[in-house]
């Protein structure tokens, strides 16, 4: 006779709310046919608007202004590739089979507990660059209205929580509607100092630090210490992925705009960076020739606004169009940040304690983590944090 056997079920328990997917977006499981009835340029364009963040130039400013040109570009251009190369899968399995990167880690053979850690690895990504990003946000506050840093921390981390809440539709919304200004700022500035900077370009190719004999050429342990830096960001495949699993299914008919944006708006998001972090190497070495700190050459508000002051000859206005710009670009990658930090905890914590109260629970809880490394001065370290 067989011995019998108890088995013991582990069960999750949830809020009677979480089976509300305007709020929850398929925060535990794969995205449902029935959720991704949004065109595809609709869902690659609210992927694009995370490309905004002006961290990219904060970082690149900050290892030119460290290292050197040459150990800075190769840095840039070497870390931009394999982030592409080692994007371009995870994209399409992600767009392909609506999975984001929890259960895409699990599938790949991280297992139940790999992909719980690698959900905590994750949101820790999110919540330390929502810091990074409302921090640069905080201090154009802090340039235009004269608002404390403390109390413009605050407000950048409440910002992004109604849009949030209610998931990739309200997102969708937000980025594609503040898309067109963003990218009228963003090129204006190109065009500008392009059209009055052209001659600097030759001395920026040959700037070198002052004291550091090695940064004039090639310097593998330069070239380390500025990728150690930069790779930090090899996350953000995973905030494109959180959007791209609602990419509607590939078809015949579909398949060539399919690819296209899949491309562009996933591993193709360093095209856009690539632009971003040389455009803010360069003011970073225009502002150091023009006699600033090191701080405020790397400060993105300080550079946009010595640009526009070409472009307006106005200091009053060149400072609003720098904070405007400032402004979008960092509530547009902080809404991914927010949005993103929610989906991984919801999935850590759901494995973890067996419990899950609510995405938007979680929500609040990465910006909150956020504000308090923000108050602790997390941009103040920003080179020493993300090197670690």
């Amino acid at each position: 006779m067989a011995a019998s056997q108890k088995i013991f079920k582990v069960r999750r328990y949830y809020n009677r709310w979480v089976a509300d997917q305007t709020l929850e977006d398929y925060s535990l499981r794969y995205t449902a046919q029935s959720g991704r009835k949004m065109s595809i340029d609709r869902v690659a364009k609210t992927a694009l608007g995370a490309t905004a963040f002006l961290a990219l130039e904060g970082l690149a400013a900050a290892v030119t202004l460290s290292y050197g040109f040459i150990n800075a570009t190769a840095a840039i251009l070497t870390v931009l590739l394999v982030f592409f190369i080692t994007g371009f899968p995870i994209a399409y399995y992600s767009a392909k089979h609506g999975l984001d990167i929890d259960l895409l880690t699990r599938g790949a053979g991280f297992g139940y507990l790999g992909s719980t850690i690698t959900s905590l690895i994750y949101a820790t990504f999110t919540f330390i660059f929502f810091a990074i990003e409302a921090a640069i946000l905080a201090s154009a506050l802090h340039v235009l209205f004269g608002i404390p840093l403390a109390l413009g921390y605050l407000l950048c981390a409440i910002f992004v929580i109604p849009i949030v809440t209610h998931g990739i539709k309200a997102i969708s919304r937000f980025q594609i509607g503040t898309q067109s200004l963003w990218l009228i700022l963003q090129c204006s500035a190109l065009f500008v100092v392009l059209y009055f900077e052209y001659d600097k370009i030759e001395d920026w190719s040959n700037y070198s630090i002052t004291g550091l004999e090695n940064s004039q050429h090639f310097d593998v342990l330069l070239f380390g210490a500025a990728a150690s830096v930069l790779f930090a960001l090899v996350a953000q495949i995973g905030e494109q992925v959180d959007y791209l699993r609602f990419m509607p299914v590939k078809t015949q008919e579909n398949k060539r705009r399919w690819w296209f944006w899949l491309i562009l708006a996933g591993p193709g998001w360093v095209i856009v960076g690539a632009i971003k972090m040389l455009l803010g190497s360069f003011l970073a070495y225009l502002a150091i020739q023009q006699g600033m700190t090191m701080a405020q050459a790397s400060d993105p508000t300080h550079m946009y606004q010595r640009v526009f002051q070409f472009l307006t000859n106005s200091p009053q206005l060149s400072l609003i169009m720098a904070a405007t710009m400032v402004f979008i670009s960092q509530m547009k990658i902080n809404v991914t940040n927010a949005y993103a930090g929610s989906i991984a905890w919801s999935n850590f914590f759901s494995r973890l304690t067996h419990s899950h109260p609510g995405r938007v629970v979680w929500l609040i809880f990465n910006v909150t983590i956020a504000l308090l490394l923000m108050e602790l001065g997390i941009y103040q370290a920003l080179e020493a944090v993300l090197g670690v």
